[in-house]
């Protein structure tokens, strides 16, 4: 037996995010046998854009009831029988959540009708719900609300199961892996559970203490492979300490680079040192003087300041700002890298334009300035947004930079919001900036030249 379940949520993230509507078909493989949908309060408000996507308002759902008084028609529904969707990472998810702060464990058989259509169907320019159902001619009423969209997956379910090869016996369609001496509170279904999507992961202990977290594209492969690894002490030791895992899906590698950095800093995790460690001592630090020069200035790093770029060593800044002081025709004094009073060297010997002594104008001296600091920024623009991978098919990440500095994230339904850029800034969770942040995103977008760019 099967259970087909579609959600409408006020957004992307499960930690965050609540459900609005849900729709529950229960399927024997030959037919529909019982139906369950309905709208659920989230105690919160819906975005406007969420809104204009779905059709479900905050008026829609001030009556429906909230979670907790469906739950128990939830894991009737869905007990003992296979959970489908269309990405069936992103439903499980939601639900998984909602029954985890009510103190209950949500654990099911999955199924996602995305990967079993790319088995059984190659060769599809796309494998979204509403792109599959028009190749296969199958008709969607209501998209984007639960009831139609689970529908429409019933259906998309049994052309499936109709074709040659559908074997739903084969274990083949459903992960398993021989994982001997785990944690004894480490449950099969736990690692089961775990999508074969891009994300974070949490280790965490007995006590529920986090002593590791990491980002892969695919977070099962990833997670069996620690679970799988006993050929060092540390890496030993932690896989003997794993009670119970946790993850966190982002569609997006980068924000997988992103989130671990920031969660690695807060949490401060036993078996994460190396990435909590910094071997960039120093930075080029920028400010503006009494009298109107801006001023680049070598120091140490430090928390309280983000510096334009970083080097492993004062010796390796001196050597690069000594470069640019030549190449953008820089006062040296007003660089870090002359320290005599009074006017610096180069002036006296004709090559410095005098800004050290105020001989030139600020203007014209502070727009080299600029220069270099626009290629230090390494950014195409000094205001504007990356689209990366969502986690689903019709969603999109968004990273945000603004004046060279890293705002934050968040994810957008395509193409409601995508359409109309000044929307994007109503998706964005706000994140600090930090060197490492600055550099995870600099070399994602010198690797990924496909990105797409929105500047503003």
């Amino acid at each position: 037996m099967y259970t087909i379940v579609d959600l409408e949520t006020t957004g992307g993230s499960p930690a965050r995010d609540k459900i609005t509507e849900i729709a529950i078909f229960v399927h024997d493989g030959q037919e529909i046998q019982e139906e369950f949908t309905t709208l659920i309060n989230p105690e919160r408000p819906i975005p406007p854009f969420i809104t204009a996507l779905t059709g479900i308002s905050n008026e829609m759902v001030a009556d429906a009831p909230r979670f907790y008084e469906v739950a128990a028609r939830i894991v009737e529904l869905t007990e003992g029988r296979i959970f489908i969707a269309h990405n069936v990472s992103f439903d499980y998810h939601f639900i998984r959540e909602e029954f985890r702060q009510l103190g209950y464990t949500f654990k099911r058989k999955q199924l996602c009708t995305v990967k079993l259509s790319r088995r059984l169907i190659p060769g599809l320019r796309s494998y979204s719900l509403g792109k599959i159902c028009r190749e296969l001619d199958i008709q969607i009423h209501n998209r984007h609300r639960a009831g139609g969209d689970a529908y429409a997956t019933v259906k998309l379910f049994e052309r499936l199961l109709s074709l040659d090869g559908a074997d739903l016996s084969r274990p083949s369609l459903f992960r398993s892996q021989t994982l001997a001496n785990l944690h004894p509170s480490l449950k099969p279904e736990t690692i089961e559970s775990i999508p074969e999507a891009a994300g974070v992961y949490y280790f965490l202990d007995e006590n529920g203490d986090i002593i590791y977290i990491g980002k892969s594209k695919n977070l099962y492969r990833r997670v069996i492979t620690h679970l799988q690894n006993t050929s060092g002490k540390r890496a030993a030791k932690m896989r003997d300490r794993i009670a119970d895992i946790d993850y966190d899906l982002t569609g997006s590698e980068l924000v997988a680079l992103l989130r671990e950095s920031h969660e690695i800093k807060k949490h401060k995790p036993a078996y994460n040192r190396r990435q909590r460690r910094t071997t960039h001592t120093h930075g080029i630090f920028l400010s503006t003087n009494k009298h109107g020069y801006k001023v680049l200035t070598i120091e140490r790093n430090r928390q309280e300041t983000l510096p334009l770029a970083t080097f492993t060593s004062l010796e390796a800044a001196r050597s690069y700002m000594e470069n640019s002081a030549d190449e953008y025709e820089l006062c040296r004094k007003l660089c870090g890298v002359y320290e005599g009073k009074g006017s610096c060297f180069q002036y006296q010997v004709g090559i410095c334009r005098g800004a050290c002594v105020q001989e030139e104008p600020p203007a014209s001296y502070n727009e080299r300035v600029n220069r270099l600091v626009d290629h230090l920024a390494g950014f195409p623009y000094r205001n504007f947004f990356i689209l990366d991978k969502g986690r689903h098919e019709e969603e999109k990440a968004v990273i945000k930079i603004e004046h060279g500095t890293y705002r934050g994230y968040g994810y957008a339904d395509t193409p409601c919001q995508i359409s109309h850029p000044g929307q994007l800034n109503d998706c964005i969770r706000p994140f600090p900036d930090n060197r490492d942040v600055q550099q995870i995103i600099r070399n994602y977008l010198l690797v990924n030249k496909h990105l797409q760019i929105i500047p503003f």
